[in-house]
């Protein structure tokens, strides 16, 4: 019997996904493991007017490509592997670019307007940079492990089908 790989183009949407949710994943473990260590060293100042700045010039037409495409790349990619091996695969990639999504939009991005409106440095830090790394720490998880499931995915979707006895 023939493999059911999700039809035309699905391996190439899947591939996208993937690559989508890796960046993505690879810019969240960035702050976990390097910049926001870095800014933990700064006097209060210092650390909200670089988040501040970081925060405004993510803002852009790359990022929101992998960010808003991981998701919507990772849900086309799922319903093209409905009737395959890799569909629980792929539903759980999407599931936790749909996790990470909503993290962001309910945590990290209200904390990121807090800070953005916030006249003291020391009470802007405090209400802050313990939540959001935390949040953030949350949604590196998701992510890593969305890009896995998309991973294995794509290594079932390449496995040989074989028929259920």
């Amino acid at each position: 019997m023939t493999q059911n790989r999700g039809g035309k183009g699905a391996g190439a949407v899947l591939g996208a996904a993937t690559v989508a949710t890796g960046l993505v994943a690879g810019l969240l473990f960035a702050y976990v493991c390097s910049v926001m260590p870095a800014l933990a060293r700064s006097d209060d100042r210092v650390f909200v007017e670089v988040m501040r700045n970081i925060n405004e010039v993510i803002q852009n037409p790359v990022f929101f490509t992998a960010f808003l495409g991981a998701p919507i790349l990772t849900g086309v990619a799922a319903w093209q592997h409905r009737a395959t091996g890799a569909r629980v695969w792929t539903l759980a990639g999407f599931v936790l670019c749909v996790a990470v999504f909503l993290v962001t939009t309910a945590a990290n991005v209200p904390l990121n307007e807090a800070l953005a409106t916030a006249s003291d440095p020391a009470a802007a830090r405090s209400a802050f940079e313990d939540s959001w790394v935390a949040w953030n720490t949350v949604r590196t998880v998701l992510s890593v492990a969305g890009l896995v499931c998309l991973l294995r995915a794509m290594t079932v979707r390449r496995a040989p089908y074989r028929e259920s006895a």
